[in-house]
C-alpha cells in the first residue's frame, strides 16, 4: 500500500481522504473527519502538526475514540490490525509477555478507562513495561495527553513507510 502524495490527499473529497488515512489511525471516524476538515495542508509535516492539534484539542470523548481505535499492547495477533501486527513484533517471533501484559492493560483500563497507546518503533515488547508500569501511577489527563501523542507518531512512522518516496523524505518531527 501506498499513500497518494500530500498534493493528491489534500484535493481527495473528504470521505476517501479518511479512508486513505484510516490505516494510519486506526479508523476513528469522528477525528478523521475534522482532519479532513482542516485541510489542505501542503506537507506532511503541516500534516501531522494539525493532526496532533486536533486531537489533543477534541472533547474527551472523541480523544478517548482515538486512542481506543488502536488495539491492546500484546492483543492477540489475530485482532490487530497488518501495521499493527509488524509494529508490535508478531513476524519477529517476539517472546511471549501476554500475562504480564494482560495485567497492566487490565490494570491501566481500570484506572484510566480507556487504552494504553504508546509508539512501538520497533523495540521489543519486553522494553515497553517499565513504561507502562510507570504510566499506571500517572494523572488521568497527562496520560490522555501521551496517549494522542503515541497515536500521532505512530501515524507518521506508518506515513513514511507508506507514503511516495518525495513524501515520506518529509512528514514532521516532535
Amino acid at each position: 500500500m501506498t499513500l497518494p502524495t500530500i498534493e493528491e490527499m489534500d484535493a481527495l473529497p473528504p470521505d476517501a481522504f479518511a479512508a486513505r488515512m484510516s490505516p494510519l489511525f486506526e479508523g476513528a471516524p469522528r477525528f478523521l473527519a475534522r482532519l479532513a476538515a482542516a485541510r489542505p495542508f501542503g506537507t506532511p509535516e503541516a500534516l501531522f502538526g494539525r493532526a496532533r492539534a486536533i486531537a489533543q484539542s477534541m472533547a474527551e470523548e472523541e480523544q478517548l475514540e482515538l486512542i481506543d481505535a488502536h488495539p491492546r499492547l500484546g492483543a492477540a495477533p489475530a485482532s490487530v490490525s497488518a501495521l499493527s501486527y509488524a509494529e508490535q513484533g508478531y513476524d519477529r517471533g517476539v517472546a511471549d509477555l501476554a500475562l504480564e501484559l494482560e495485567r497492566l492493560n487490565a490494570a491501566y483500563e481500570a484506572r484510566f478507562g480507556f487504552r494504553y497507546c504508546v509508539f512501538v518503533a520497533g523495540r521489543p515488547r519486553s522494553a515497553l513495561l517499565p513504561g507502562f508500569e510507570a504510566a499506571l501511577a500517572g494523572e488521568r489527563t497527562a496520560e490522555i495527553a501521551r496517549a494522542l501523542d503515541a497515536v500521532v507518531d505512530i501515524a507518521q512512522d506508518r506515513w513514511h513507510k507508506l507514503a511516495t518516496p518525495a513524501d515520506a523524505a518529509h512528514g514532521g518531527t516532535r
